[in-house]
């Protein structure tokens, strides 16, 4: 079920739909035989008429204006829906709140989100939800990057299930190994796989503007390395190695640490290798 209805202070009916009433609510079905309504206030609270015939009133969100999207979207993939309230902040974000029923409360309650600090957007800005995955994401834009979050159901518990953090070695990387990219590349990223502990279970870096697809594995980009010989080390700060990749050796790019980059080496003989580059110069 899903039903969209724009509400605000200065929001004419018009707006919302050509058939709706000024003060109209929207409505929708909390649990099989019980409707709620939900009204957007002046101040961009949310005041809902529940199935026990009391009202609740929830934060919302609001543009400036004073104005906020409602609607009813199946979220956590239940068969029921939730009410999600939408509103533009800034130029190109968009705030999002989103309320699930709680029967054994008789009420609404926020949706929250569990993500150990991992996640870039906060909250769930510019929601989309992929029910064939039953993935969320959040996207949102801070400075010349846009950022993505996805989001799983474990149970009932909504988690950080992938999130990006931007590649901080900066062209530094070209130097040691060459990735080639074409007009339409965005920035490269880290893009991390977590478990719903915040435990990361895998890395890659690949294109910051490119979300993953569902829950496949992620991709990484590759490069050719550049100098005749590049130390290979265990680990970040190491200052010894008896291991070195050769020039146009190929590798994957997995991680990046203070300056240092993981990759991964598919050797013919003893198969995949794996170390970490020193691409910062000290």
């Amino acid at each position: 079920m899903r039903g969209w209805l724009l509400l605000g202070a200065c929001a004419p009916a018009a707006a919302a739909s050509p058939d709706a009433a000024p003060d109209a609510a929207l409505q929708l079905s909390v649990a099989p035989g019980q409707a709620a309504s939900a009204r957007v206030q002046p101040d961009g609270g949310i005041v809902v008429q529940l199935p026990s015939g009391r009202q609740q009133r929830l934060a919302g969100v609001a543009d400036a204006d004073g104005a906020a999207w409602l609607s009813a979207e199946d979220i956590d993939f239940d068969g029921s829906p939730e009410l999600v309230a939408r509103a533009q902040v800034g130029m190109v974000n968009e705030a999002v709140a989103v309320y699930r029923y709680d029967p054994g409360q008789q009420q609404l309650v926020a949706l929250r989100a569990i993500t150990h600090g991992n996640d870039q957007c906060g909250n769930l800005m510019g929601l989309t939800v992929d029910a064939g995955n039953r993935l969320l994401s959040s996207t949102c834009r801070s400075g010349p990057m846009w950022y993505v979050d996805q989001y799983r159901f474990d149970g009932a518990r909504l988690y950080l299930y992938r999130a990006e953090r931007m590649l901080m070695v900066g062209d530094a990387l070209e130097a040691f190994v060459l990735v080639r990219q074409t007009a339409e590349s965005g920035p490269l990223a880290v893009w991390s796989t977590f478990d719903v502990a915040g435990k990361v279970v895998e890395t890659a870096i690949a294109d910051g503007l490119v979300a993953p697809r569902g829950r496949a594995p992620l991709l990484a980009v590759s490069g050719q390395v550049v100098p005749a010989r590049l130390p290979l080390y265990a680990k970040p700060g190491d200052t010894t190695t008896r291991r070195y990749l050769l020039q146009d050796d190929r590798v994957e790019l997995l991680d990046e640490a203070d300056g240092w980059i993981k990759v991964r080496y598919n050797n013919p003989r003893r198969g995949a290798v794996l170390g970490w580059v020193n691409v910062h110069g000290r």
